[in-house]
């Protein structure tokens, strides 16, 4: 398998409508990949339709793509984000809604009174952004607001008049429930339990806001664009208006229909308000039409309104797919169970029908992810021409996950070509080819293979790793060996077998080191035993990179320095933007945009400095009686006395970007200096020859937070360095200024500023 680099991109400034059940991915990722693998004007295919964005970047590049999307919201999506009405619409929509009469007085007002809530300081009626519930509580114990005739703003405890508010509209929930799963569901479908069942996450207050505007939606008199406009915004509404806000911290991402113990309940009219806006920023002017109509050269956008499987064999005969792309998806049951709801509320009981079981199924295990994936892997396989490649996204990516996607894609021919990986935050980055139609050999799993392969990985490392790529470098060994799944065997049975394999060889191999403070294998950080004193770590790599391409390139973007670093660091290498930020911060400035090595960060600034800080060591050694030696890398003999003193055994520290000096007391090393202008802490280990408690490792002050930083990703590194002392430039300015200086004062000095103290000044990305 060839290692490439992983792809950079960067995080879109508005994530958009409906984005907890998005998938998070970079902007600029699918636009860096294509253009290597497909002339513009080619048919691109996304199977999945998971990802709007994915698929508007690539046809705004030039490319025609075809999806095939059965989800109708995320259907909607895709066609408002690529080509929304335009602001005049959008306004005039709203203008409609909000003038229309509901009995004596306008829609508006009367819902903007449903939110009413006295300020606290000065008694003004105004509206709350949002009230604050406990899970099962018949009102609501508080609300947010913002005063703007007084400045009163924040939390405050609910007053009667909200209670009484609140409680008043539950009076007369039930005729609002009872139409809003019948615009879902007919009474005697047996699917009513399911809608019921969903719509009990949403609370009284939402819930006729909801129904009432609903219900209006025909009664006025809208053009088509006029109609999809206010469509988009009352979406917004329904995601706000359910319980899966959780507050104070919220679930960003829920994945399950399940009530958090406190949650904020969203003043939908300020919701409204708010989608005008989301959607005109986010949106974008491509061509897109829906299958089986034309779309030009230039690019643009085909929606297919169904299964992949009723699409093959028609795409087939007409569309030659030159790649495929997509975000993989992940099971959702909040989002497709909300979107079964959503579709009826807006477009009736018909757009909900192809779609119904979302409605049915309340849990998604792997293996029905698994299964489905293959699926959809199967039918591409039937559709696309050998070697077509296909780039995934995987988004939140966990081992079962990942487990899940290979296993679908190997069982139906596709061969991985590259598995790219930077955190467990950020989308793996897969490239499948279809493989040949002759059918495959699978071999037995053996349990020696993933051993081999996740050591080689950690010894690549040379630092402990995360659960989630270990797991990864097992599963590619086993996809490269066609040993994830027999053909007897089920998915469930499949995926148990891999994860249980993969497992076993982490706990049964003496090799392998678990740092974690539970006991589960998925917890923590994996490492080898081999790593302690032998191999030269990632962080510390990165360190050099970083640093040389700054020397060579300065007042470069961050990005500029990403697309240099990747390549050296593929695969499951790729450095994580915290520990690239960390190096950065404690070597470079910017200024805009731009990065440059600081002025004492240059390489001829710090070698004066090595220089000057030896000096230092010399002088300080001196004014306490001790006899001093300074050296270089090279042996030297010395004689003391009957001692004859083998710099290479034990009397010469040789720093890695300077020189040494050491301390000899009574013909024997007092203390020894190693001198560093970097933060390579675990190669200053492995090079001096000395014992830790003579040894003091003297780094800059803007090192520090950038040791401490790695020390707290390498529990090894840490645990040998609490035997090492690290001294900073500055304390040896200091005492070189002090007037009485005792070998007693210099022993305190040297552990009064522990590297510890820095990581208060670790700067979190």
């Amino acid at each position: 398998m060839d290692h490439q680099p992983y792809i950079t991109g960067l995080s879109p400034a508005d994530p958009g409508p409906l984005s907890r059940f998005i998938p998070p991915l970079e902007e600029g990722v699918v636009s860096a990949w294509l253009p290597l693998h497909a002339a513009a004007g080619s048919w691109l295919l996304d199977p999945f339709g998971f990802s709007p964005r994915l698929v508007l970047e690539a046809a705004r590049l030039g490319y025609r793509v075809l999806v095939t999307v059965n989800n109708p919201i995320t259907r909607f999506l895709l066609e408002m984000s690529a080509k929304p009405p335009p602001e005049s619409d959008f306004k005039a929509a709203f203008a409609e809604l909000e003038t229309a009469k509901k009995g004596d007085e306008r829609l508006g007002i009367h819902l903007q009174s449903l939110y009413l809530t006295p300020c606290e300081k000065c008694g003004k009626e105004i509206q709350a952004q949002s009230f604050l519930w406990r899970k099962g509580e018949d009102a609501p114990y508080g609300r947010i607001y913002e005063c703007k005739e007084c400045g009163d703003s924040g939390e405050r405890l609910t007053t009667q008049q909200d209670v009484d508010r609140a409680k008043k509209i539950a009076a007369t929930d039930g005729l609002h429930r009872s139409r809003s799963f019948e615009k879902v569901v007919s009474l005697k479908d047996d699917d009513r339990i399911y809608a019921e069942e969903a719509i009990e996450h949403y609370l009284p207050r939402p819930l006729y806001f909801l129904t009432t505007v609903i219900n209006r939606l025909d009664g006025l008199n809208l053009t088509p664009a006029r109609r999809r406009a206010l469509n988009a915004m009352i979406l917004l509404a329904c995601d706000a208006g359910n319980t899966l806000w959780g507050y104070p911290s919220e679930r960003l991402r829920p994945k399950q229909l399940t009530i958090p113990n406190q949650f904020r309940e969203h003043n939908l009219w300020l919701q409204l308000e708010r989608g005008l806006s989301l959607w005109l920023e986010t949106a974008s002017d491509v061509v897109c039409e829906a299958w089986p109509q034309k779309i030009p050269e230039s690019g643009g956008i085909c929606i297919y309104e169904g299964r992949l499987k009723d699409l093959a064999h028609e795409v087939k005969k007409e569309i030659p797919i030159v790649a495929v792309i997509g975000a993989v998806p992940r099971p959702n049951q909040a989002f497709w169970t909300l979107s079964a709801l959503w579709a009826g509320w807006l477009w009736g009981r018909e757009a909900v029908e192809p779609y119904k079981l979302a409605l049915r199924r309340r849990r998604y295990d792997w293996a029905w992810n698994a299964t489905a994936l293959n699926a959809a892997f199967a039918h591409l396989f039937e559709l696309l021409p050998l070697g077509t490649p296909f780039f995934g996204l995987l988004p939140e990516p966990e081992p079962s996950f990942l487990t899940s996607a290979l296993t679908a894609a190997s069982a139906a021919g596709f061969d991985l070509q590259s598995l790219a990986m930077r955190t467990e935050h950020d989308p793996i980055q897969i490239l499948w080819k279809r493989g040949e139609h002759l059918k495959r050999e699978v071999n037995k799993a053996n349990a020696d293979d993933v051993s081999t392969a996740i050591h080689s990985h950690l010894i690549e490392r040379g630092e402990p790793a995360s659960y989630l790529h270990v797991h990864a470098a097992g599963l590619i060994a086993l996809t490269e060996a066609h040993a994830l799944k027999s053909k007897e065997q089920e998915f469930d049975e499949a995926l148990r077998a891999t994860l249980a394999l993969i497992q076993n060889a982490l706990t049964s191999d003496e090799r392998f080191v678990h740092y974690s403070t539970g006991e589960n294998v998925d917890t923590g950080l994996w490492s080898s035993a081999e790593l302690i004193r032998q191999y030269e770590s990632l962080s510390d790599r990165v360190e050099v990179a970083i640093v040389t391409f700054l020397q060579k390139n300065p007042n470069s973007i961050y990005l500029e320095i990403e697309d240099d670093l990747y390549p050296l660091f593929p695969g499951l290498l790729t450095p994580p933007k915290m520990m690239i930020y960390s190096v950065l911060n404690s070597y470079a400035e910017k200024d805009g945009a731009a990065w440059k090595l600081r002025p004492e960060d240059v390489a001829t600034a710090r070698r004066n400095e090595l220089i000057t800080i030896s000096a230092m060591i010399e002088a300080v050694g001196k004014r306490l009686n001790y006899v001093t030696r300074k050296e270089e890398k090279n042996i030297l003999w010395m004689e003391n006395d009957q001692i004859k003193y083998n710099s290479a055994q034990g009397g010469v520290l040789a720093a890695v970007d300077g020189g040494g000096s050491n301390i000899i007391e009574n013909d024997q090393i007092k203390y020894v200096f190693y001198v560093l202008a970097s933060a390579l802490m675990g190669r200053a280990i492995l090079e001096t020859p000395h014992l830790p408690e003579q040894t003091l490792i003297v780094i800059p002050g803007g090192r520090a937070a950038l040791a401490a930083y790695k020390a707290q990703r390498d529990p090894a590194l840490a645990a040998r360095l609490k035997n090492y002392r690290v001294v900073k430039y500055r304390l040896l300015r200091t005492l070189v200024e002090v007037p009485v200086l005792t070998r007693e004062t210099f022993e305190e000095q040297v552990v009064s500023d522990p590297l510890e103290k820095s990581k208060a000044q670790m700067i979190m990305f």
